[in-house]
């Protein structure tokens, strides 16, 4: 048995380490729960308490046995390269990673392999956690983010490992969160951007493209869970003794902005969020202002300073915060097309803020550069729910007649649903027919559009456009189209009957029977409607 287990271990040596590579990132030698699983899994390695069953080549699969408290099973599958235990514990157990270090041994040392992990401990966790500052918190951070992210190892940010190396390092963080309730918001929020900021120094120290729709889905998952801690944060009333990790909790948000590379919009966004909900103290804003002050007249101040973040956009936050509205003009002189979506940003905080003022400064000012921005910089993709939310946002302050042609212009096709609302508001029933007449598009999409609306108001003005969608079905030539086609028909009846025009409607349906006479299936469907009469 001894020969063909050592055979077995040598044919799959390769599958055997990567998992071991795996159980090292995954359990750190200073938390002690991962310790002691270790230690146990060791222990049932030199008592003998595995035993390999059988193993069955057709299906590469191996059956073993752990002797713990009670018998468990675990099977390995080489072919699926996959690990299973009947135990209930998820992810690593120490029944899977006895099974591993058992066949480990039969071709490298199980000893040195636990020496190597336990070296790599250098404090534990929980003698940190028990004197509660911000700078233990903090290498508490960098103790598990070490051991998590191989130094020149990079780590594919177009994957799920992202996402899952940042929850196995918050579980490990969170065995040490404080008991006080008043104090695990701050605790979850410091150790989520803690986390968050290492990740993105490894990610640009290995030159790793910040681009794919997996780190977008990474970075937008987390900023929802941030944005949780922010508002749980920001609803209860604040310890004094709490200051201190306020203070580099600010500073922690500082660097990701300006020291990290990639995806500026969405470090920004992260940016104003905090500063819109947890850094609410006017001298806490002063005092970042003058930061980025001093960073704009000297930027060799932070040799780190990334190269992709435009100073003067960021400190229009702080002019909106102190209400400097002169400042916040002379900076919006020279507007970052690119970036546009951050003015957005800055726009909803000012209204927030009740700076009514300065949203109307900042969006009065981007709007020239609209149509650019939407048309070259946005993925067609995103043209639809963008033009959406930027309506919205212009609701908010009041434009001159040419302002809302420029803005109506620059949503271009993209807007029409915005431009008919702009249109029934100014009562222009007419232009708003013509507009869904030059973008035809579906009934349902005219009553999204305020069809109801002009009904009430002009209905002579909708008969051209039922006819039109009622030609539309009939052209498909089936009795279902038919049979909607006759329900537009009676829409466009009681449009003429309520502007005063049956005569017109009678002429027009007669004139639609004696046209299409040849289609029997959709004259029956005329007969039923009753629309002949």
């Amino acid at each position: 048995m001894s020969l063909s287990v050592a055979t077995i271990a040598r044919d799959h040596q390769s599958f055997i380490n990567t998992q071991l590579e795996q159980v090292e990132r995954e359990l750190h030698p200073s938390v002690q729960e991962d310790e002691e699983l270790i230690r146990r899994a060791l222990f049932a390695v030199r008592n003998k308490s595995v035993q390999f069953e059988r193993f069955i080549p057709a299906y590469q699969t191996l059956h073993t046995i752990v002797q713990d408290v009670r018998l468990t099973e675990v099977t390995v599958n080489f072919d699926y390269e996959r690990i299973t235990c009947s135990c209930p514990q998820n992810d690593w157990c120490r029944h899977k990673v006895s099974v591993l270090l058992s066949l480990y041994q039969y071709y490298d040392s199980v000893q040195e392999w636990v020496t190597n992990w336990r070296q790599k401990k250098s404090v534990q966790l929980h003698l940190l956690a028990s004197e509660r500052t911000p700078e233990n918190w903090l290498a508490m951070v960098n103790e598990v983010m070490s051991h998590l992210l191989q130094p020149g190892r990079p780590v594919p940010a177009d994957s799920f490992l992202l996402t899952n190396l940042a929850e196995n390092a918050f579980t490990k963080l969170k065995k040490h969160m404080p008991y006080e309730r008043e104090w695990q918001p701050i605790y979850n929020l410091f150790m989520e951007i803690g986390v968050f900021n290492k990740i993105w120094e490894h990610l640009n120290r290995t030159n790793t493209p910040l681009t794919s729709h997996y780190f977008e889905y990474y970075f937008d998952k987390t900023l929802n869970k941030i944005q949780d801690n922010m508002h749980e944060l920001s609803g209860g009333s604040r310890l004094f003794a709490t200051d201190p990790f306020f203070d580099l909790l600010q500073n922690m948000v500082r660097e990701l902005l300006l020291e990290r590379h990639g995806q500026f919009s969405r470090r920004m966004n992260l940016y104003l969020s905090f500063w819109d909900t947890v850094f609410i103290e006017k001298k806490r804003a002063e005092k970042e202002l003058t930061i980025l002050t001093s960073l704009m007249d000297n930027p060799d101040e932070n040799p780190n300073l990334s190269e992709d973040v435009p100073l003067h956009l960021v400190m229009n936050l702080f002019y909106i915060m102190v209400k400097d509205h002169e400042s916040l003009r002379e900076t919006l002189q020279k507007v970052n097309i690119p970036t546009l979506d951050v003015y957005f940003g800055l726009a909803k905080l000012s209204f927030s803020q009740n700076n009514q003022e300065a949203g109307e400064i900042i969006l009065k000012s981007v709007l020239p550069y609209l149509q650019e921005f939407i048309h070259e910089h946005l993925k067609p993709t995103h043209r639809q729910m963008y033009v959406r939310r930027a309506s919205l946002i212009y609701d908010n302050i009041v434009l001159t007649e040419q302002e809302e042609l420029m803005l109506y212009s620059a949503f271009g096709t993209y807007g029409i649903q915005p431009y008919s609302n702009y249109l029934l508001k100014t009562k222009r029933f007419d232009e708003w027919a013509a507009l869904h007449q030059l973008y035809p598009s579906s009934i349902s999409y005219l009553e999204s559009c305020g069809l109801k609306d002009v009904l009430d108001e002009a209905p002579q003005v909708t008969l051209p456009l039922y006819h039109y969608y009622a030609l539309q079905e009939v052209d498909q030539k089936s009795r279902l189209n038919y049979k909607q086609a006759v329900r537009i028909w009676k829409m466009m009846k009681s449009a003429a009957k309520k502007s005063g025009r049956m005569n017109f409607w009678e002429d027009y349906i007669f004139t639609i029977r004696e046209q299409y006479k040849r289609l029997r299936a959709l004259q029956e469907e005329l007969e039923k409607g009753n629309l002949l009469a």
